[in-house]
C-alpha cells in the first residue's frame, strides 16, 4: 500500500451554508443498437445540516457523440432520442430524489427519512461509519464488494463521487485503493474539462478506471472509464464510456453559483 503524499483539505462551511457540487458528465446511452455519449451537467446544493432541503438541478445540453449507429438511424428505427435522462430542479431533505415521471418542473419530493446507505447508493450516514484506518478500510472494500462488476474499486469512486468524504477520510480512501491489485498512480491527467489531476488507476477487468484527484485539495475531481476488451455490443477496445469533471465549492443558498 502507497503511502501517497496527496493535500487534503475542505473548505469551511457554517451551518447555514451549503455545499456546490458540480459536475460535467459524458455518459454513455443505448437506444438499441445505437450507442452513443451524452451530455449531461448536474448542480447540486447539500446542506450542511442534512435534514434540510437538498437541491439538484439535472440539464442535457443536447450534445451527443455517437459510437455505433447515428441519430437518424435510432429515430428511422422509432426510438425517441430525448429519453435520455430525467431533467428539471429536484428538491428533498437528505438527498432522497425521486427522478420518475415527467421532469418538466420543480419538483419537491415530499416527506422523507434518512437512509443508512449503502457502498452502491452512500448517504451521509453511511460514509461517517467507514474505517479512518487505510488497512481496515481497504479490509472492508474487499469484503462488502466481492463481485468483479461493482468490486472495491467501484464502490470507493461511488462514495468520493458523492464530494461528501471529509479530508481526512478522503485520503484513507486514496491510501487504501494503491492496496488493490492492478492499481497505479499517474500525475497531470487531464478531466474532461481539462484540469490537471492526479489520477489513481485501476486497469483490470472490463474497464480502465480513472480516479481524479484536485492535486490542490484532494478533492474528487472526476473519473473517466475505457473499455479494455471489445464490448458485445461493438465497441472496440480504447473507447471511452464514460468521462465526467467535478468541482466543489461553498456557497449561502441553493442556487447560488460559486464567484470563480
Amino acid at each position: 500500500m502507497l503511502d501517497l503524499a496527496i493535500a487534503v483539505s475542505d473548505r469551511p462551511m457554517a451551518p447555514d451554508q451549503y455545499r456546490y457540487v458540480e459536475t460535467h458528465a459524458w455518459w454513455l446511452g443505448t437506444f438499441g443498437p445505437h450507442q452513443h455519449l451524452t451530455e449531461h451537467r448536474l448542480r447540486q446544493w447539500v446542506p450542511a445540516r442534512p435534514e434540510r432541503e437538498w437541491v439538484l438541478d439535472r440539464e442535457l445540453t443536447g450534445a451527443q457523440t455517437w459510437l455505433t449507429g447515428s441519430a437518424q438511424e435510432a429515430a428511422d428505427d422509432g426510438f425517441d432520442l430525448r429519453d435520455v435522462a430525467p431533467v428539471g430542479r429536484f428538491r428533498a431533505p437528505y438527498g432522497e430524489f425521486r427522478t420518475d415521471g415527467s421532469m418538466e418542473f420543480d419538483h419537491f419530493c415530499g416527506p422523507v427519512t434518512p437512509r443508512r446507505g449503502s457502498w452502491q447508493s452512500p448517504t451521509p450516514q453511511f460514509i461517517q461509519g467507514l474505517p479512518t484506518d487505510s488497512a481496515e478500510l481497504l479490509a472492508r472494500l474487499l469484503e462488502d464488494n466481492p463481485g468483479s462488476w461493482f468490486g472495491p474499486f467501484a464502490a470507493a469512486v461511488t462514495a468520493l463521487r458523492t464530494a461528501l468524504v471529509p479530508g481526512e477520510l478522503r485520503a484513507t480512501f486514496y491510501r487504501a485503493l494503491t492496496g488493490l491489485p492492478g492499481v497505479t498512480v499517474a500525475d497531470r491527467v487531464l478531466n474532461v474539462d481539462g484540469h490537471a489531476c492526479l489520477a489513481i488507476v485501476h486497469d483490470a477487468g472490463r474497464t480502465r478506471t480513472e480516479l481524479l484527484i484536485d492535486p490542490a485539495d484532494g478533492q474528487f475531481a472526476g473519473e473517466r472509464d475505457t473499455l479494455r476488451t471489445d464490448s458485445r455490443c461493438g465497441l472496440p477496445e480504447g473507447t471511452v464510456i464514460s468521462t465526467t469533471a467535478v468541482r466543489t465549492a461553498v456557497v449561502d443558498a441553493p442556487g447560488d453559483l460559486p464567484r470563480t
